[in-house]
């Protein structure tokens, strides 16, 4: 384990090593996932299987989905490290946005993206999405203490991401949307947020390289991502290789004809 892991400095390392092998033990799959994955009534679209260690025994398309990082997990997302080994800066400037865009992050966590992206859209605004309310709270308590306008929380389920109706001009997932236990339920509801033309901006661990050093359930191929954004109607536009480890996927909703 220590081995994937040689890329993050030692007390960085020493954090997330026992994080991983700890945390599933006492943040086990939430009833909801265990109840989905034996539910009888389940949509044809998933399957089930008995989960695997880092799983949850849901499969979508084929894949696994993975256990979600809890609001434990804030030192980990907020490490100094995270700009060489994920290039943050660089995504900024990757995303294109206009000033007066309406951009989502989807699985929001602390805000590390969030905050990154509110100064980009000044007369826009970041809808910081989050399933859990902790994650929320400390979004909302940094916005307050460093005078940020132009961030809202939006408090989503397992299957919706609450996005307003048609308002949203881009959307940006970093590493979560692997986690989601209802990936296509949320897709649909992102789907349903965007305007014709808006994005989908997905960030996901390169599935197909066995040297990032990343759990394989916490990655993705570029193969496997495409096709579960082509099945709620999403285009594929370009994946840029400009990160050490990530995919940066573009998708978009087509323009109305």
């Amino acid at each position: 384990m220590l081995k994937q892991l040689d890329f993050i400095e030692p007390m960085n390392r020493l954090f997330l090593s026992l994080f991983v092998l700890v945390f599933p033990a006492i943040f086990p799959a939430s009833a909801q996932e265990k109840k989905a994955g034996a539910d009888p009534e389940l949509p044809a679209h998933y399957t089930t299987k008995t989960p695997s260690r880092d799983g949850i025994g849901k499969v979508y398309m084929g894949r696994e989905i993975s256990h979600v990082v809890s609001v434990h997990a804030i030192r980990w997302l907020e490490r100094k490290s995270r700009e060489d080994e994920e290039k943050p800066s660089l995504v900024m400037k990757n995303l294109e946005l206009k000033e007066t865009d309406v951009i989502a992050d989807i699985g929001a966590g602390s805000g590390y993206f969030t905050f990154m992206m509110s100064p980009l859209v000044p007369k826009g605004k970041v809808l910081a999405v989050d399933i859990e309310q902790g994650m929320l709270d400390f979004i909302q308590g940094k916005a307050k203490r460093d005078g940020v306008k132009n961030v809202e929380s939006v408090l989503g389920t397992i299957e919706d991401t609450k996005l307003p109706e048609g308002k949203v001009d881009a959307v940006l997932m970093v590493d979560a949307y692997h986690e989601f236990s209802h990936p296509r339920e949320m897709m649909e509801s992102i789907v349903k947020g965007l305007r014709p033309g808006g994005r989908v901006i997905l960030l996901e661990y390169r599935g197909e390289d066995p040297s990032v050093p990343i759990k394989p359930l916490h990655k993705m191929t570029q193969k496997q991502a495409i096709a579960e954004m082509e099945a709620v109607g999403l285009k594929h536009k370009e994946t840029r290789d400009f990160l050490p480890r990530q995919h940066f996927m573009v998708f978009e909703k087509p323009k109305a004809e």
